[in-house]
């Protein structure tokens, strides 16, 4: 009798995606199992935007009669800080997740050359980083979304689709940060991004002032502002919670989807080179 064989199809495609997301869950779960016995961590995430609109947004606000967004349209201080300081709590979180975490198991704990013995990867283990930022920065954006809500600060059912843009926002800095901290050394290497990029970006991304207004210094300032990935963010979420639907908004969203592939990109080239010997 002869033995007959059948050839198997190949696998598609999408069958080495699936494997590596399989995989990176790995990753998530592992950080799951760290935080359980300190998840008030990673709840007073949600307190930072909260403070700042409550003190800023309302205290400050209350001297402000309000902000033009449109040419008749004009809406109270706190309902324009509100989607600002959301995008700022996406950067935030996400820089602190894959900035200072990812750099203690990367340089001290060498948690990374510990999992690279498993059947783990630099695309698994960078991937499974990048998923639990954004599902950290996805708790946070949601209880945001239902605060504004409550407080009165959202003029459109499109707020909806924030959620959603949160996590790309936020999947856009965690590769920034992974990127970032492949490169870095030593702790003082935390005062460039924080100081030169994070901080300025906070400052100058649109979050507390209107663009408009950057006008009367300079015609410039707000073309560089303009090109900051906090500020397109900022652009997204205010429309979106005001119903102010423009064709920018394809922009802002094809902006971040490079962003987070040139970030991702660079990490897991730079991780590959520190942690394969």
């Amino acid at each position: 009798m002869t033995a007959i064989t059948r050839r198997l199809p190949a696998p598609g495609p999408a069958a080495p995606l699936v494997g590596t997301l399989r995989r990176s869950l790995h990753v998530v779960q592992r950080n799951m199992a760290v935080y359980r016995h300190s998840w008030i961590v990673i709840v007073s995430g949600f307190f930072e935007p909260l403070f700042y609109l409550l003190g800023i947004g309302f205290g400050l606000g209350s001297f402000i009669e309000g902000v033009k967004v449109a040419p008749g349209f004009t809406i109270p201080y706190p309902a324009f800080v509100a989607p600002g300081l959301l995008a700022m709590s996406c950067m935030n979180g996400a820089i602190a997740e894959t900035i200072f975490n990812v750099f203690f198991r990367l340089n001290y704990e060498r948690i990374y050359e510990a999992m690279m013995a498993t059947p783990l990867g630099i695309r698994d283990i960078a991937i499974g980083e990048l998923i639990w930022s954004l599902f950290r920065g996805t708790m946070y954006a949601a209880a945001f979304v239902v605060v504004m809500t409550i407080l009165g600060l959202v003029y459109s059912p499109w707020v909806v689709l924030v959620v959603p843009g949160a996590i790309l926002l936020g999947a856009a800095f965690s590769a920034a940060g992974l990127a970032a901290t492949s490169f870095m050394r030593t702790v003082q290497d935390f005062d460039l991004p924080m100081g030169l990029v994070v901080m300025p970006m906070f400052l100058f991304g649109g979050v507390f002032i209107p663009l408009d207004l950057y006008q009367s210094v300079s015609p410039v300032i707000p073309w560089i502002i303009e090109a900051l990935p906090l500020y397109r963010g900022v652009h997204l979420f205010r429309h979106l919670s005001t119903g102010l639907i423009e064709p920018s908004m394809l922009f802002d969203v094809a902006y971040l989807l490079v962003f987070t592939a040139i970030g991702l990109w660079i990490a897991m080239a730079q991780m590959e080179r520190r942690l394969v010997k």
